[in-house]
């Protein structure tokens, strides 16, 4: 090891941690769908602002005073409550049972959906039945991050299915290179016309295996909204293709103008040297995403 643990450093998470965590997944779950972040609010603005087409300015100032409506009725953003996916970053400082944590944010997802209550839309994959309690085989998604640190911390992501739908893994060439990345983006982005509620966030994962290009994918459409790759090239990449998907001219709804996207974001891994995956998902314009961060054994802070 490059280096040792500090004892006094490390703290081991207690039963009253797991009903922490229980009970802030019910809180993110909720409030995730009530409450936009700013990020995605001000970002919304601006499209406004830039927007030239004046249906297009109608649409985004809709979905501005929906935004609104919601703060003010304490109401769902949207009626999609959508598949809720946690994405987990550990510290290396943590010693945590991982199964009594995995039940602990079960537990919270099905408690926000029968107290508040939510619509369930998680249904068997084969006969459709929805148990009302948007928790099934192998749902909520998680994905686990281990990272240097004494904090754990949660992020929802609850994806609706018009994004969802709209996602895409493809196995180019090596040969392809980067012209055949920005083609299959802009491609994807094209086809997906007004399916996912533009403007969006595409979240591009670039590199890895299959599932692991598709796993960031999904993490960069999470991040917040215009927080560009700290790597100059990846960073390069991202404006390129955000100025070409907003030339498209699909615009809010799919009804035209000059914002398709809100942002484009890319996460990469290296892969192996005769491949070249590209995976592209899409965040619908409510880009709902809410976290929780525990230190030690104390309740959590909400943040966005």
């Amino acid at each position: 090891m490059e280096a040792s643990l500090n004892s006094a450093e490390v703290w081991e998470a207690d039963e009253q941690f797991y009903k922490h965590v229980e009970e802030a997944c019910k809180t993110l779950y909720i409030e995730s769908l009530k409450d936009l972040p700013p990020d995605v609010r001000e970002a919304l603005e601006k499209a406004y602002e830039n927007e030239e087409l004046e249906s297009g300015k109608d649409i985004l100032s809709t979905l501005i005073k929906t935004v609104s409506t919601a703060d003010d009725e304490s109401l769902l953003i949207c009626q999609d409550t959508g598949i809720p996916v946690y994405f987990v970053k550990i510290g290396s400082n943590v010693r945590f049972n991982g199964v009594a944590l995995e039940e602990a944010i079960r537990s919270g997802t099905k408690r926000a959906t029968l107290e508040h209550p939510l619509r369930s839309s998680i249904v068997n994959t084969l006969s459709r039945e929805n148990h009302g309690t948007s928790t099934g085989k192998q749902v909520p998604v998680i994905h686990y991050e281990f990272v240097p640190g004494n904090e754990v911390e949660l992020l929802i992501v609850p994806k609706g299915s018009g994004s969802e739908n709209m996602s895409y893994m493809k196995m180019l060439t090596p040969a392809e290179g980067l012209k055949g990345i920005k083609k299959y983006v802009l491609e994807c982005v094209f086809e997906s016309g007004a399916n996912p509620c533009p403007p969006t966030i595409v979240g591009i994962g670039l590199g890895g295996s299959a599932d692991k290009c598709a796993a960031l994918a999904k993490k960069a459409a999470a991040r917040e909204v215009a927080s560009p790759s700290p790597d100059p090239e990846v960073r390069k990449l991202e404006e390129e293709l955000y100025e070409k998907i907003n030339e498209l001219g699909i615009g809010a709804h799919g009804l035209g103008g000059n914002t398709t996207a809100l942002a484009v974001q890319i996460e990469t891994a290296d892969t192996h040297m005769t491949m070249n995956p590209v995976a592209v998902n899409l965040m619908c314009w409510p880009a709902r995403r809410m976290r929780a961060v525990f230190q030690c054994n104390e309740a959590p802070e909400i943040k966005y």
